[in-house]
């Protein structure tokens, strides 16, 4: 990507305070239920239930909030995200100031796996629901999913920061990113 000479050291927020503390809490709630899966059930289950009202929380933020907060910022149709790969494959992608077609295809994946692990972790700890098998099932799954999507999404967020020459990992703590060119997608 051209960094022209105006836009070079220039940063602009991006991620509000909000996200940013959603994204690092699901993360540790993540790692938390997965790590005493099996293990430490009450730090599990209270891990899941806190993943819970995260992801309740985002849905809202989604909805109701502001800027790249909000779904209609980011969530593009499929041929869009399909479109944006294609460009990725052949590397000649446009950088995005929020997430690109395919993060925000990311962070849906993300949310409904994390809200269907969730969901099935809390139905087994109720009498309706404890002990059937396509519950439980369903929930080891999705619990080994979400590993499979973490990967993907580290790796995009990885290949995006060598792309377009900026660290997303640093732009997710701090809020802050480069200010587009006239090339980008803000």
């Amino acid at each position: 990507m051209n960094v022209t000479a105006s836009t070079r050291g220039t940063l602009v927020q991006v991620w509000s305070p909000y996200v940013r503390l959603f994204h690092w809490s699901l993360v540790l709630c993540v790692a938390v239920a997965w790590l005493s899966s099996g293990e430490i059930m009450k730090v599990h289950e209270l891990a899941g239930y806190s993943a819970g009202v995260l992801i309740t929380s985002r849905l809202i933020a989604g909805l109701a909030g502001s800027g790249y907060t909000r779904f209609h910022q980011f969530v593009r149709r499929p041929r869009a995200v399909g479109l944006y790969l294609s460009d990725v494959a052949k590397g000649d992608e446009k950088r995005y100031l929020g997430h690109n077609p395919a993060g925000g295809a990311m962070v849906l994946a993300l949310l409904a796996c994390v809200a269907g692990i969730a969901l099935t972790g809390w139905m087994q700890t109720t009498d309706t629901w404890w002990g059937v098998g396509w519950v439980e099932d369903t929930h080891k799954i999705l619990g080994n999913g979400i590993l499979v999507l973490i990967g993907l999404h580290v790796g995009g967020v990885l290949l995006a920061s060598l792309r377009h020459g900026e660290n997303l990992v640093r732009a997710m703590v701090t809020g802050r990113k480069r200010a587009p060119s006239p090339e980008d997608v803000a």
